[in-house]
């Protein structure tokens, strides 16, 4: 094993344990919206530091049901560039992104949760009523043509 590397520590299975044991994973997966346009057929997951490719994939084979060409993982070092009270450096925590390319023929899109709202004639004469008021108000800050460029508050 590479230093620095951990195995996965799973629960212990008990024989003939009382109950029907459902075994969950320990980690987590976020699908994150990737900063840089990805592939269609590629999703962007923020993983567990603990999770090795392996996992990733049967976490969403087995679970999902959805099928996994390849996973490429990388670490994303925290920032280490802000300081507390004491001027002490505070670093973030570091962590995994998993880059995920999907099935033959499958895509992934994220869900547009907020679309944009067509206005209401309320909030379009609001608008209007204020963008009047803000001419007024720079006409004002503009000041008297006649006194040459001097501002209003040097006055006799």
């Amino acid at each position: 094993m590479a230093a620095g590397a951990r195995r996965a520590v799973y629960p212990l299975f008990q024989r003939g344990g009382p109950q029907l044991r459902i075994f969950r994973p320990n980690f987590f997966m976020l699908a994150v919206r990737p900063g840089v346009p990805q592939p269609e057929d590629t999703v962007q997951f923020r993983v567990s530091m603990e999770m090795t490719k392996l996992d990733i994939r049967n976490y969403l084979e087995r679970i999902y049901n959805v099928p996994v060409a390849a996973v490429r993982t990388r670490i994303q070092y925290g920032a280490n560039n802000k300081r507390n009270h004491r001027n002490q450096r505070v670093k973030k925590p570091d962590y995994k992104v998993a880059y995920v390319q999907l099935g033959q023929g499958q895509t992934f899109q994220f869900p547009n949760l907020f679309p944009e709202k067509e206005q209401d004639t309320e909030t379009r004469s609001f608008d209007d009523f204020k963008d009047k008021y803000m001419e007024k108000e720079k006409q004002k800050e503009e000041g008297d043509p006649r006194r040459g460029g001097v501002p209003d508050w040097f006055g006799l």
